[in-house]
């Protein structure tokens, strides 16, 4: 409501106790009193200010309504409506603001004051949530004073087998603000149950996973595109594959939220990493009802599916991921791909890229089966030392691509006849009557940069059997 509610005309200081700027001021306020009409509003310790006539306001509803950021501040009303406000003590402010001259000439001219407390966390959070500047649609559940609040998230089936953090309503609300869109804004139907899965519903997610609110952008980006037709979750979900939804992040954002692109890129250790990955399967479980053996119904499963997610070193003479994918380098963007757990490839004696690219296609080889061709795509994360070895040859990401693509070319002839494999691979004459195929689909093999210094390394991320129209396509969303 602000001043219009308590003033027509006047002055209106907010202060608290515990502030030295506050107390240093108490003169001042005294003298403005007497000759104006004034409204002083104390935010701790309203018995604190014996000389002066105060409000107590310790709801701190007035300081929240009036968006007061610093104590002191004084602010100016006419007619019900502010016209000029000043923070902390500057005498030439405070002489305009209260029309009285000769303030403070025994103080310092100019002096900053204090935090307030309505903008202290948890606190504006619960002041705004009882203001009705959010309304919350998801039911509200109420715990006894002698419950455990993670204990009951276990016991309500909210959580991917580890401890989350209770989803308050304040942290809700916190969580709210790192986005612009509204809470009430539908996303899409989340498989397999097909729920409306709202923007509020994606913040309840993100708190349970551990998420700060500047993460939840890319967390928005993800679930918009797992809820694309093209990227099958429903099938992703379903299926006894071990596959599950692996986020890659492009662009300045990697930076600003302080995401990993180096060391242990695909492990644990940084907090956006992990927990945008789980947000992002939490939601699936929570909202869409994806859970392990009901509608999840993988044989073995993988670790990834606890949430992975991670970002490309975009520091290399390559193209980046998302400029592959069509947009401009200076745009953040989130890729979502079908993926299992990665496979490592050594090779630390090759120094040209047709080497290298032998090496590699050799554990490309063996992705779903040695015998099996045009079945799973692959990501192939390119460590800096083995990255170094194209570089420096100038090799740009194209000529690797296709490279590899002709070297794991196999013989027809052990296409998708796994029954009798042995037989036919020790077969040569039956080799060279056969043309050959690739093991990869056109579009199939996706190289990326990322990964620590040391290491003459790289990983082979496969991903779902299904692809294409029959099963998933990769999605990237801008952020």
């Amino acid at each position: 409501m602000g001043c219009e509610s308590y003033m027509k005309d006047g002055i209106a200081v907010f202060v608290k106790y515990d502030c030295p700027t506050c107390l240093m001021v108490v003169p001042v306020l005294e003298k403005i009193q007497k000759t104006v009409e004034m409204k002083v509003f104390v935010q701790d310790y309203p018995e604190k200010f014996p000389s002066l006539m105060v409000d107590d306001d310790r709801e701190l509803a007035e300081s929240f309504d009036n968006n007061i950021e610093i104590v002191p501040t004084i602010v100016r009303i006419e007619n019900g409506a502010e016209i000029e406000r000043s923070v902390g003590w500057e005498r030439s402010s405070w002489e305009r603001i209260s029309q009285t001259r000769a303030l403070g000439n025994a103080l310092p001219s100019i002096r900053p004051g204090c935090g307030s407390l309505s903008v202290e966390a948890g606190i504006a959070e619960r002041l705004a949530i009882k203001s009705g500047e959010v309304k919350f649609s998801s039911r509200k559940i109420t715990l006894g004073s002698l419950e455990d609040d993670i204990e009951l998230c276990f016991e309500k089936s909210w959580t991917d087998g580890l401890p989350v953090v209770p989803p308050t309503e304040e942290r809700v609300y916190r969580m709210l603000k790192g986005t612009g869109r509204k809470a009430d804004e539908i996303l899409g139907m989340m498989p397999p149950n097909n729920i409306a899965c709202t923007v509020e519903k994606v913040a309840v997610n993100a708190v349970l996973a551990g998420c700060k609110a500047e993460y939840f952008p890319v967390v928005l980006g993800a679930v918009e595109a797992v809820l694309e037709p093209a990227f099958c979750l429903h099938g992703l979900i379903a299926t006894t594959w071990f596959s599950g939804p692996m986020v890659i992040v492009n662009g300045k954002i990697r930076k600003t939220i302080g995401m990993n692109w180096k060391g242990n890129v695909l492990g644990q250790g940084n907090r956006a990493n992990a927990t945008i990955g789980r947000a992002l399967q939490l939601t699936v479980r929570n909202v869409g009802g994806g859970k392990p053996q009901e509608v999840d119904q993988s044989t073995f499963g993988s670790p990834l599916k606890f949430g992975f997610c991670f970002a490309e070193d975009e520091s290399t003479p390559w193209t980046t991921l998302a400029e592959d994918r069509g947009f401009n380098r200076d745009k953040s963007t989130v890729t979502l791909f079908s993926a299992d757990g990665p496979i490592g490839c050594v090779d630390q004696n090759s120094r040209d890229p047709d080497s290298l690219v032998k090496s590699i296609a050799g554990s490309l080889k063996i992705v779903n089966h040695v015998g099996l061709a045009n079945a799973s795509d692959a990501v192939v994360v390119i460590g800096p030392e083995h990255g170094r070895v194209f570089d420096e040859a100038g090799w740009t990401k194209e000529q690797a691509v296709e490279a590899l693509h002709q070297a794991t070319k196999m013989s027809e002839v052990s296409d998708l006849k796994m029954t009798t494999l042995a037989a036919k691979l020790d077969d040569s004459k039956a080799r060279q009557n056969k043309s050959m195929i690739n093991k990869f689909r056109k579009d199939g093999l996706t190289l990326i940069r990322a990964g620590g210094d040391a290491g003459l390394f790289s990983a082979i991320i496969p991903g779902w059997l299904m692809k294409g129209e029959t099963g998933t396509e990769p999605i990237t969303k801008e952020i």
